[in-house]
């Protein structure tokens, strides 16, 4: 892949990520309301969303800059493997539109903002609240840092190296997202999606073309598996359990995460959350045309430092520089939308449920804000230091941990807008056993998620959140079922 500097490449992508900017800071004005001084306003948009707007935020945070790098990567790297996303995201609506209307209307009836707020006033204990509020934070800050990992790819082929170009991208984004809040990546995330949509199309039309056809690409993505003795273009019988359970499982972490319930509850009604679980899916469409990109990288021949540059060496090599520029911007902002929502969400949780229950009770609704503001400030500074000062494969192994970890907060969440029969002390416990004991399989497994279990002379490799999370419930109802009530209610 070349990196010396195309000048016109680099023209097209500064038009673009000036466009955005400029968008980033007229959403302060667009739908102004009274105030901006009220997290309700600054941290949710003023809970006033749309189905359209909700459509293209809850996409552009959940369909990031890493995972237009990332899925093809992995495609690139292991076939048939790579493609669980898919499934995953196909799984993921229907439970979107059975379960988040519930937890929509539980956090507006009380003025929940976060997960945390919401355990809270259902269980009332301040420990299991605490707990998820942690949890969401550190899940939050390694997806973060990884939306770095896709803009960096996108800079590095324009020709831009070092840490100061990646620096000035995310100054700019903490400047605004602090003045406007959530309206700013809602507002940027019309302009993020429907570039990825033209990127995207264009590449699945043309790229094939260029390359002699489907036929030739599949044909040399398999040839390139079978000269190296790993992937293949098809799943083998030993992949099908870990496949399906880590669809599942990835399923069941992606609406836990903070940027995810931070759309959510940014919504106007919970039909606007139905609606948008029927409508989602076209991004599944559109991944699964992304990720044929992996094939298509053995076709062209590629000679790659890293699987991460598959999607710009494509671009670079295949198209004009002024269209090269294009994906390349896309692919930068598709980073910013989902890091202003990830850095919005974990502000929130400090605010609400570190900063308000254990150190000002008594803030007010401008203070409260103004916390929120500089928190997001810094956890955004955060994730610039762990790409910068640490290497990529360790935040890649965070995040990893990032999913197991999340799901565990699904029983506390999840379960109380159902039935009140679970206590928080038997639900810390779970959580105690899937976070803990989750870690450590997937330490144990050199940091892959797959865990093998054996049921006699059969073996099967299963995704470990989903084991955790088993082991979690498990414990939580053994503990709610033996301990009695009167108890429980005393040491939550």
């Amino acid at each position: 892949m070349t990196t010396s500097i195309d000048m016109t490449a680099l023209a097209v992508f500064i038009f673009f990520f000036a466009l955005v900017t400029v968008l980033g800071f007229v959403a302060s004005r667009w739908r102004k309301p009274k105030t901006l001084a009220h997290i309700d306003e600054w941290g949710l948009g003023g809970r006033s969303f749309g189905t359209w707007i909700t459509w293209f935020l809850v996409g552009g945070d959940f369909y990031t800059a890493y995972t237009v790098i990332a899925v093809p990567a992995l495609v690139y790297t292991v076939g048939a493997y790579g493609f669980f996303a898919l499934p995953y995201t196909i799984i993921v609506y229907p439970l979107v539109f059975l379960v988040m209307p519930l937890l929509w209307k539980r956090a507006k009836d009380h003025g929940y903002v976060t997960a945390g707020d919401v355990v809270h006033g259902q269980y009332g204990s301040r420990a299991l609240e605490l707990t998820v509020a942690v949890t969401g934070v550190i899940a939050t800050m390694p997806y973060i840092a990884l939306q770095l990992v896709g803009m960096t790819a996108a800079l590095k082929a324009l020709g831009l190296h070092g840490e100061i170009p990646l620096a000035i991208a995310f100054i700019v984004l903490a400047v605004y997202t602090y003045s406007a809040g959530l309206r700013a990546p809602a507002l940027i995330a019309f302009v993020k999606d429907i570039m990825i949509y033209i990127v995207v199309i264009a590449a699945v039309a043309l790229i094939p073309s260029k390359l002699g056809g489907y036929a030739n690409v599949f044909a040399s993505a398999d040839a390139a598996f079978q000269a190296k003795g790993s992937g293949n273009l098809l799943l083998g019988g030993n992949q099908y359990v870990a496949y399906a359970t880590l669809a599942l499982g990835s399923a069941l972490a992606a609406f836990m995460y903070p940027h995810t319930l931070t759309g959510i509850f940014a919504s106007n009604s919970g039909d606007t959350i139905r609606k948008n679980a029927v409508l989602l899916p076209a991004y599944t469409l559109l991944l699964g045309l992304l990720a044929l990109l992996g094939y298509m990288g053995h076709a062209a021949g590629l000679k790659l430092e890293s699987a991460n540059d598959v999607v710009p060496a494509l671009f670079q090599s295949l198209f004009p520089s002024w269209f090269a520029g294009f994906a390349f911007a896309a692919i930068a902002i598709g980073a910013l939308v989902p890091a202003a929502v990830m850095s919005i969400g974990a502000a929130n949780l400090f605010t609400r449920n570190f900063w308000k229950a254990y150190v000002n009770p008594q803030v007010t609704d401008e203070g409260e804000a103004k916390v929120a503001k500089i928190t997001s400030l810094l956890v955004k500074v955060g994730a610039l230091l762990v790409i910068v000062l640490l290497p990529t494969q360790f935040a890649l192994d965070l995040q990893l941990l990032g999913g197991i970890w999340i799901l565990q907060t699904l029983p506390a969440l999840v379960f109380g807008l159902y039935t009140n029969w679970f206590r928080a002390p038997a639900l810390l416990a779970g959580w105690f056993v899937g976070f803990f004991g989750g870690t450590y399989l997937v330490w144990d497994a050199n940091w892959k998620p797959l865990h093998v279990i054996g049921f006699g002379e059969n073996q099967f490799t299963i995704y470990t959140g989903l084991l955790a999370l088993a082991a979690n419930i498990a414990v939580a109802c053994i503990i709610n079922a033996l301990v009695p009530a009167r108890t429980a209610i005393a040491r939550a």
